[in-house]
């Protein structure tokens, strides 16, 4: 019987994976598509990265919970908003059930309780470092889906950040302020004397916060990682995530009315081990999200075993030459800088090899980024006196450290005799060629 659950099994994923997706119609490639990225989802999910993130964030949005309503609650009385806040907050705990009301009246009165006097300078500015360490810990979960590994430069990050805390609760309620005001006008209310019209707009109506749930996760997607996503692929997580968000909402409000015997064991901490469970669910659906949104805009990586991005030596050496090149054609050219995206979709590669090379070259100090955001790249010395020889040395060498370096292993006069051989091949070969002289060839 095993056998022959194995053999279902072996012929199910050969038809999933068989198929070139190119070459299929549409009618029939979106099933599989959906298929595959089930499977690619649930092998996440294993792996295990996806939910630790998730957790981590758990974490620090109970350390962050307080200060961030706290800061969102003083822009929003300068809006003469900020009475929403508690009623946002209750939508929000009550797939908790009766214990999320009790919870929300907490959470609201320490915010009400938070006096800047009474905190301090040092206080005060452990409470924004508590909000902005939330904001950062989402951009830093996100990069790791887009597989982008550097943050934001500081100052972007501060700007970024303080846009999100300040700018964020005011388009919020502003979004279902405007829903409100628009379901209230006369118009509208004229439509819904009409049977047909009165339901649609009804219906409508009910479809309004679904849309606005999905809106919110497609702006996010769009915004927040270190990266150029597109806004075809952020609506396809937004969709996936907002509809994902909705049904855990119901499940888990579910699980709360039939888990009565989690009070009678954890007694009053009940509500806490539940709000835990419910924080990580919500974060791990705007992980999936994320992940959904990146498979989007690269089905490439839909691939029967996890893609291994490990750069050969020899393509390493190859994109190094390729993106230095490009680098310094457009500068002699006086062309517009190439930008890490730019350059990922002329290259045809994916993000983390191409951001490798650029760390590695800015880090030998032959290319420099420009305050643009996105910053673009340009030569950090003039291309007349970088060596060939010099740029594919760094490039050798990428790695090593005084902890694991050529000098950590033991000599051998035979090897030493190779790989000073391969050295005088390479300094024979390049010469005094330098960067212009290899651009001026082409």
């Amino acid at each position: 019987m095993s056998n022959q659950v194995l053999q279902w099994y072996d012929d199910l994923t050969s038809r999933l994976w068989r198929d070139d997706l190119r070459e299929l119609r549409r009618w029939r490639r979106v099933p599989i598509v959906a298929a595959r990225l089930a499977v690619v989802l649930t092998r996440q999910l294993i792996g295990g990265e996806l939910n630790l993130r998730a957790m981590s964030l758990v974490y620090t949005t109970l350390l962050s919970v307080v200060p961030l309503l706290a800061v969102s609650f003083s822009v929003l009385k300068g809006f003469g908003v900020h009475n929403q806040v508690e009623p946002l907050l209750l939508k929000f705990l009550a797939p908790l059930g009766p214990k999320g009301v009790e919870l929300s009246n907490n959470i609201i009165g320490f915010v009400e309780n938070i006096r800047v006097g009474v905190l301090g300078s040092l206080g005060l500015l452990f409470l924004l470092y508590t909000v902005v360490s939330l904001i950062q810990k989402v951009e830093s979960s996100f990069n790791y889906v887009w597989q982008v590994e550097r943050l934001r430069g500081l100052a972007q990050r501060f700007s970024s950040y303080l846009s999100v805390i300040l700018i964020g609760p005011v388009l919020v309620f502003t979004a279902l302020g405007f829903t409100a005001t628009a379901m209230n006008n006369t118009l509208v209310q004229q439509l819904m004397s009409v049977p047909l019209l009165g339901y649609l707009v009804l219906r409508f109506g009910e479809l309004v916060p679904y849309l606005l749930v999905i809106a919110a996760f497609t702006f996010i997607y769009a915004f927040i990682p270190n990266t150029r996503v597109k806004l075809g692929a952020a609506l396809v997580g937004g969709v996936v995530a907002g509809i994902l968000w909705q049904s855990s909402g119901w499940a888990f409000a579910a699980f709360i009315a039939s888990s009565t015997n989690y009070a009678a064991i954890y007694s009053g901490f009940a509500i806490v081990i539940l709000l835990l469970i419910w924080l990580y669910l919500n974060w791990l659906v705007l992980l999936l999200g994320a992940q959904v949104a990146f498979y989007a805009q690269y089905p490439q990586y839909l691939t029967r075993e996890p893609v291994r991005l490990r750069l050969s030596n020899r393509l390493r050496e190859r994109l190094a030459l390729q993106i230095m090149f490009m680098v310094a054609d457009h500068h002699l050219r006086k062309l517009k800088p190439w930008t890490a995206e730019a350059l990922v979709h002329r290259l045809g590669l994916p993000v983390q090899p191409v951001h490798h090379v650029l760390k590695l070259m800015l880090d030998a100090g032959f290319l420099s980024e420009t305050s643009d955001e996105p910053p673009a790249y340009l030569p950090r010395q003039d291309v007349d006196t970088i060596r060939l020889a010099d740029l594919y040395e760094v490039v050798r060498s990428a790695g090593e450290s005084r902890f694991l370096g050529l000098n950590s292993l033991p000599h051998q006069s035979q090897v030493d005799a190779a790989m000073a051989a391969t050295q005088r091949a390479i300094e024979t070969e390049f010469g005094e060629q330098t960067l212009k002289d290899l651009v001026k060839g082409a």
